[in-house]
C-alpha cells in the first residue's frame, strides 16, 4: 500500500524502513539456510562480516535511497555495499502501511535534514558461532558456548535508527529468528519507535521490582566493564550479543539496566536501540550520562560506552554510580 505523500517525512521513513528491515531479515535467514556465510575478518577476529551483512545492508541503503534520495545514509558496511542493480531494491509499498504518530515538532523534518545509521546485522559473532555450532551438529546445550546453539540466533537484529539534529528520533529494530523455538510459526518481528510518539510492534513490559537485572557484553569485557557493573550492584547479569538484544531485553521487561563501559559499539550499533528505548520512556546515553551524537559527521565509534535504563528505573542515579576512575578512562 503506497503512502501518502502528504504524510510527514519521518512517518513515511519509518513505515518503510520496518517492511523493509523485515526483508532483510528474509534475506538473513536464507542465507543462514543456504550455509555459505562468506565470514571475512574487518579489524579483527573478532569483528566479523558475512554474505549476509553484506546482503542486507545492500537492501536497506539502496531501497532506502531510492524512496527517499536526499537522506544521509551511513552503514556499518561501508559504501562498498551500497551498489547495486536495480533488480536488489525492495519496493516497501508491497508490504501493508504502518500507521507511525509523529509529534508535532518532528513533523516538517525535510529529507536533507535526516541521517539514517544502518546496522544490517547487529550481532554477526553470534550468528557465525550459532551455524558453526549447528553445522557441527550439536543438538541441546553446546559445553563450547554454554548455551544452546539456536539462542544465539535471538541475539541478531537488523538496526535502522534516524537521526534529526544530532539527535536520534526514529528507530526500527528486527528480530530476524524471533519464534525459532515455535515449529510452524511465522518467523521475525520488527519493533519501532518515534520518540514523542509512540512504539509498535510489541506489547511493553516493566521489569520486575526487587531486583537489579543487568545485560551487558558477552564478547568485549574488560576491568572497565566489570568495575562499572560492579558498582551498580546487580541481582543478576546478562551477558549477551548485540546492542539491539539487549535494549529488546529493558523493553520486554527482562533487564532493567544495560551497562557497557568500553569503546566496543558504533552509532549504527545505538541509534535505531535508542529511539525505541527512550519512545517507550527509558533513557540511554554515554557511560558518563553525556547524550550520544548522531551527525552525519560524528565518529563513528561511541568512545565513552553506553549506560541505557528502562523505563521507570531512575538513569541519573544510576550514572552517578559509575566509579570516576571508570569514566576517566573512557575518553572521548
Amino acid at each position: 500500500m503506497a503512502l501518502a505523500q502528504n504524510m510527514p517525512v519521518l512517518s513515511r521513513l519509518v513505515s518503510s524502513s520496518v517492511a523493509i528491515a523485515n526483508h532483510a531479515g528474509g534475506i538473513i535467514r536464507e542465507i543462514l539456510k543456504k550455509g555459505e556465510l562468506g565470514i571475512v575478518e574487518k579489524e579483527n577476529a573478532r569483528d566479523l562480516q558475512t554474505e549476509a551483512d553484506r546482503a542486507a545492508q545492500r537492501c536497506i541503503i539502496s531501497s532506502l535511497s531510492k524512496c527517499f534520495p536526499k537522506i544521509t545514509i551511513i552503514g556499518e558496511e561501508g559504501e562498498e555495499e551500497t551498489q547495486v542493480t536495480s533488480g536488489k531494491i525492495f519496493d516497501p509499498d508491497l508490504m501493508p502501511a504502518v500507521n507511525v504518530k509523529c509529534p508535532s515538532n518532528l513533523s516538517s523534518l525535510e529529507e536533507e535534514e535526516i541521517v539514517v545509521w544502518v546496522d544490517p546485522l547487529d550481532g554477526t559473532a553470534e550468528f557465525t558461532q550459532a551455524f558453526e555450532c549447528l553445522q557441527s551438529g550439536h543438538q541441546g546445550v553446546c559445553k563450547t558456548l554454554e548455551t544452546t546453539c539456536a539462542s544465539l540466533l535471538d541475539h541478531v537484529t537488523v538496526l535502522i535508527g534516524i537521526a534529526y539534529s544530532g539527535k536520534a528520533v526514529g528507530g526500527i529494530i528486527h528480530q530476524p529468528y524471533f519464534n525459532y523455538q515455535n515449529p510452524g510459526a511465522e518467523l521475525g518481528r520488527t519493533v519501532w519507535g518515534v520518540v514523542g510518539g509512540d512504539v509498535g510492534g510489541m506489547p511493553l513490559v516493566s521489569p520486575p521490582e526487587g531486583k537489579l537485572i543487568v545485560t551487558t557484553t558477552r564478547s568485549h569485557s574488560s576491568s572497565t566493564v566489570n568495575d562499572a557493573i560492579s558498582a551498580v550492584s546487580p541481582t543478576e547479569v546478562l551477558r549477551v550479543g548485540g546492542a539491539g538484544h539487549k535494549v529488546m531485553l529493558l523493553l520486554e521487561g527482562k533487564a532493567h539496566l544495560y551497562v557497557f563501559a568500553s569503546p566496543g559499539c558504533k552509532k549504527w550499533d545505538t541509534c535505531a536501540p535508542q529511539a525505541v528505548l527512550e519512545a517507550a520512556g527509558g533513557v540511554l546515553t554515554d557511560i558518563k550520562g553525556t547524550p550520544i551524537p548522531y551527525y552525519s559527521t560524528a565518529p563513528h565509534r561511541n568512545s565513552t560506552g553506553v549506560l541505557a535504563s528502562a523505563a521507570g528505573i531512575p538513569h541519573d542515579e544510576y550514572v552517578n554510580k559509575i566509579p570516576q576512575h571508570v569514566k576517566d578512562n573512557l575518553k572521548a
